[in-house]
């Protein structure tokens, strides 16, 4: 029996396939599925489907196993026909395959799973309904959890009150269902309809009070609306509820925004007293506390977790190694990383230390130390590689980081992390056409990376070069970040260079809002004095050279607009 043969009858389950017009086979049912003569021209198609997948050839594969699914009518197939399309992002032939699989086995969940996913992918929402609404009955014994995902499974729609209005559609047959409550109010506070969103919620806590992951939901939406209302909603819901730990933690987090660090210290104390042997309070308090700059508190909590017998000692430390850090505690931190022995944040630990190290014994040290780092796999070797890549960086010797990321991309090309990187240092020693040659060829195999896009375009912009090009890039990297203050610079400064110092001034102030980084504050300063705003452009360039005198693009700016 030739491997092709085998594979077919396993998927079909006999030496027969189902005839046309019998029951469907075996999905949630369990009923087995009715069986007719394999034909030779069924037999072909397969082997000829099996053959064009073994040669990489999609195109071939997906028209013969959607034939041969539509000729035998078998589920299996038609499951089958379903993943090679995708796989192929032929969306129309899967489309067909799912729409047969579903009619073959209407009870099954996989099937319906397939249906909702390419529905959504493809925009097309007004299809999902059915599909969900079987899936809810299908499973009765689990509809709460599955409304809990619901939004999760319609995340990739962009129109976010059309899925308000859907999820509102299959919320309706399930009142007494906290957890459709639940999701409505998830699908409205997406769609921003923060009123809507509290209403649901509240809702939900009509029919469980208890319920704390609601009442956390519950009270950010306050946030948004009202913070009195909000701030009174965490004191009613507590007292209430004395022990509700993670509702307890979202008020101070909320009390320090609001600067109510009297309350805020009143909630820490009733946190801890309630919970004084607990270490993973005792981890959340220390974690709040880094968030809200304590750091004294914060080392205080961390290695009260410790003592307790955090189970996660490795993240503890890790935290631990942070707050030292920030408060320049080197050689605290450095044991503090040293005993982070696994985990995800190991290879992070390492690359903190180094850091440290080449602080404390210069860079020859930290990379000797970084070959020494065990990895267990390739991301993480890579990530070593760009951390020795940022040592050099840092230590201004641009031409040795280019060419520690060219070697190793000259053995390893296909590690396409490093190509971003590699083009910043070409960027550095004058390789312009290396600069343009890695970022296009990111932007070919990584389309989504908006980081490729706005390098590409602002070093297009900054040597006033193909101008239209690079508005046309740096608008991309805006559509796929659109709150990232450097890309927004990247905006303004490419208007700058075509003329336009209006929507210039517009770009850069709106990235020097979000965040005031030196070479913003340069490429703003820079506008406003070209803009007549000469005096502006002073108090924001000393504001920055206040907190970066080092910065050489800022000192660069200043100086030639000062002599």
């Amino acid at each position: 029996m030739t491997i092709q043969l085998a594979l077919l009858l396993s998927m079909v389950g006999c030496t027969q396939l189902p005839k046309t017009g019998d029951n469907p086979g075996s999905g949630a049912s369990g009923s087995a599925a009715p069986v007719t003569e394999l034909t030779a021209d069924s037999f072909f198609d397969f082997l000829v489907g099996e053959t064009a997948l073994q040669r990489n050839q999609p195109d071939v594969a997906v028209e013969s196993f959607i034939r041969l699914a539509r000729e035998t009518r078998n589920p299996r197939f038609a499951e089958h026909a379903t993943d090679v399309a995708l796989q192929a992002r032929r969306f129309g032939e899967a489309q067909e395959a799912i729409d047969l699989w579903v009619t073959l086995e209407p009870d099954s969940m996989q099937a319906r799973q397939a249906a909702v996913a390419l529905f959504v992918a493809n925009g097309q929402l007004e299809n999902v309904r059915p599909h969900v609404e079987q899936l809810l009955r299908l499973e009765p014994e689990t509809v709460d959890k599955a409304f809990m995902q619901i939004n999760k499974l319609l995340s990739n729609h962009p129109d976010r009150e059309a899925v308000l209005k859907l999820v509102r559609q299959l919320a309706s047959a399930y009142p007494d269902l906290p957890e459709a409550h639940f999701a409505v109010s998830q699908a409205a506070w997406s769609a921003n309809e923060f009123k809507s969103a509290s209403e649901a919620m509240n809702q939900a806590l009509k029919l469980r009070p208890e319920w704390e992951m609601a009442a956390v939901h519950q009270g950010q939406i306050l946030q948004k609306i009202d913070k009195n209302k909000a701030l009174s909603f965490y004191d009613q819901y507590l007292e209430q509820f004395p022990r509700a730990n993670d509702m307890r933690i979202a008020y101070i987090r909320m009390l320090m925004e609001e600067k109510e660090f009297d309350r805020g210290r009143e909630q820490f104390q009733k946190l801890e007293l309630a919970n004084p042997s607990n270490a993973d309070i005792a981890l959340a308090i220390g974690l709040l506390s880094a968030e809200l700059n304590d750091l004294q508190s914060a080392e205080k909590y961390f290695k009260r977790a410790l003592q307790l017998g955090f189970e996660d000692a490795s993240t503890v430390y890790f935290n631990l190694g942070r707050v030292h850090e920030i408060a320049q505690h080197d050689a605290e931190a450095m044991e503090a990383y040293r005993k982070v022995t696994g985990g995800e944040r190991f290879i992070f630990s390492r690359v903190r230390y180094a850091f440290l190290l080449a602080k404390r014994d210069g860079v020859a040290a930290a990379r000797k130390y970084l070959k020494t780092v065990r990895v267990e796999n390739q991301q993480q070797r890579t990530q070593l590689l760009i951390t020795e890549s940022q040592l050099l960086r840092d230590n201004n010797d641009f031409r040795g980081a280019y060419d520690l990321l060219d070697a190793y991309l000259r053995k390893h090309p296909d590690q396409i992390e490093l190509l971003y990187d590699r083009a910043l240092m070409a960027d550095k020693i004058g390789r312009l056409d290396v600069l343009e040659r890695d970022l296009r060829k990111l932007i070919e195999l990584r389309p989504d990376n908006a980081h490729a896009y706005n390098a590409l375009g602002y070093s297009l912009a900054e040597r006033g070069l193909q101008l239209p090009e690079a508005l046309s890039l740096i608008r991309k990297a805006i559509e796929l970040s659109p709150d990232d203050p450097f890309i927004m610079d990247s905006l303004g400064w490419v208007y700058y260079r075509m003329g336009d110092l209006k929507k210039g001034v517009k770009y850069l102030k709106q990235a020097f809002d979000v965040r005031s980084d030196p070479e913003i504050a340069a490429h703003y300063g820079e506008l406003l004095w070209m803009n007549g705003a000469k005096e502006d452009a002073k108090k924001i360039w000393q504001s920055a050279l206040e907190e970066h005198p080092e910065n050489e693009m800022l000192l660069e700016t200043v100086k030639r607009f000062r002599k």
